[in-house]
């Protein structure tokens, strides 16, 4: 028994194995372990964001003025300040721009000396509101999600994290979404992301079980 319990052990300690992005299939796992919470704040605003938010992620420096100036309407420069600033925060865009907290309008609004009244004209054209930003994703360095080789180190990450840890896999969603905002990675939707820790966890368990099935002796199979 402490001949089996060691070289468990010994296996646990055990780099992954061989890992490829092509090893995993993302259609057929469940992804019920999502909690409402998770599902309904995912890429969104759940609220007003805490003064150190706003500090990090809403402040509008030098570069950010140098690319607002390039507009030319005071609605256009607002709504631009929107959306770079959202996809700092959240790591995407969102399909109406000017969903976000009414703390947010006003912080950004007196940055920039701005009336908050001309921002709904923002709405009016899709085709500005598209170019807008595919320029900040071009312009502050955010990738696809598909993307390599960011997309394959996503995956070996939460494969080791899988392997070597008890994490569940609410938390691992949490942990890859924080991570994707951090590398920049404009986030998946929500079944994607679900899909792919649920794929990658059932992969590290089925290579535990098979690991454990190989461990005891004919003896040993004969005594459990």
């Amino acid at each position: 028994y402490e001949n089996l319990k060691g070289a468990v052990y010994r296996h646990c300690l055990m780099e992954p194995g061989p890992f490829s992005e092509t090893s995993v299939s993302e259609n057929r796992m469940p992804v019920d372990f999502l909690t409402e919470t998770q599902q309904k704040s995912y890429g969104r605003y759940a609220g007003e964001p805490s003064p150190a938010q706003l500090a990090r992620y809403f402040h509008l420096d030098e570069s950010d003025h140098f690319l607002l100036a390039q507009r030319r309407s005071d609605y256009s420069k607002f709504g631009y300040a929107v959306q770079l600033c959202t996809v700092r925060f959240l790591g995407t865009f969102l399909t109406d721009p000017l969903d976000v907290p009414e703390g947010i309008i006003a912080d950004l609004g007196a940055q920039r000396g701005s009336d908050r009244e001309c921002l709904p004209r923002y709405l009016e054209r899709r085709e500005t509101r598209m170019e807008h930003s595919l320029e900040i994703k071009t312009r502050l360095g955010y990738k696809d999600f598909d993307e390599q080789p960011e997309k394959w180190r996503l995956l070996r990450w939460l494969y080791e994290r899988a392997w070597l840890t008890a994490e569940r896999p609410s938390v691992l969603f949490d942990l890859a979404t924080a991570r994707l905002v951090d590398r920049k990675i404009i986030l998946p939707g929500v079944t994607t992301l679900a899909r792919l820790i649920a794929s990658v966890r059932d992969r590290a368990e089925n290579r535990l079980w098979k690991i454990l099935s190989s461990l005891p002796s004919c003896s040993q199979i004969k005594n459990l």
